[in-house]
């Protein structure tokens, strides 16, 4: 009951943050979009790409929070979802400000949002996690590299809320696997580190020519990725036996 109770604790103070947040974004309002956008096509093309994985309505991981019972977990998995819903609406504007149209699918978000629905929620937020670092690295890298400043501008807004999501979601896994036996959680994060190397390797792959545009190769992109998760692995599965 009192482990229950710290964690519920933990999870006020990020609906607290989530909020204090909403309230600074709508105070600073938006970037200047009437100054437009140069996008390389390469960059414009992945940037869809990657506009379709933020537009989820985050429907089923809700729901998924709720049943866990949780109220103040759920209000705050709430707050993460308008968080993702406005990166979607930013890379959209974003891409209009350059002469570029959204797509309405692709398949690698297909695939993700597939399995993040066939899993329950300790699962889900694994593969979670798993799109939010390598969102860190692409972010990082478009912030960076891509010489336009409205680019960089938005880029640097969404970059600024996956370092929180980051740490909020490995607060919740690490309440999930709290009571996991050792065996358990150790074949659960070799399943962790074979997903995130897979969706490193195939964005590496799929966004390459951006990247390289981008100023990163897509080597360095898989190396940051893969160093990016060693360091917060241990800390997400991390249990009391």
């Amino acid at each position: 009951m009192v482990i229950e109770r710290l964690e519920s604790d933990e999870f006020l103070r990020w609906t607290g943050e989530f909020e204090a947040k909403a309230r600074a974004r709508a105070a600073a309002g938006d970037p200047d979009w009437s100054r437009g956008a140069r996008l390389h096509p390469a960059v414009a093309r992945s940037v869809q790409r990657f506009q379709v994985g933020e537009s989820g309505d985050g429907a089923d991981l809700i729901a998924k929070a709720e049943r866990a019972g949780d109220r103040v977990y759920t209000a705050a998995v709430r707050l993460f979802v308008d968080e993702e819903r406005n990166h979607a609406r930013l890379l959209a504007r974003l891409l209009d400000a350059a002469g570029e149209q959204t797509i309405a699918h692709h398949w690698t978000d297909a695939v993700f949002v597939r399995l993040r629905r066939a899993l329950g929620l300790r699962l889900e937020l694994m593969v979670l996690m798993v799109a939010e670092i390598v969102a860190l690295q692409y972010y990082r890298a478009l912030r960076d590299g891509s010489g336009d400043a409205l680019a960089t501008s938005v880029a640097a807004l969404i970059l600024d809320d996956e370092r929180r999501h980051v740490p909020f979601h490995t607060q919740r896994l690490r309440a999930a696997f709290a009571d996991v036996r050792l065996h358990t959680r150790l074949a659960a994060r070799s399943f962790w580190w074979i997903m995130l190397t897979g969706a490193t390797l195939v964005v590496a792959y799929d966004h390459g020519p951006a990247l390289r545009e981008l100023g990163c190769s897509r080597m360095a992109f898989v190396r940051a990725t893969l160093g990016l998760f060693a360091t917060i692995a241990p800390a997400a599965i991390h249990g009391r036996r």
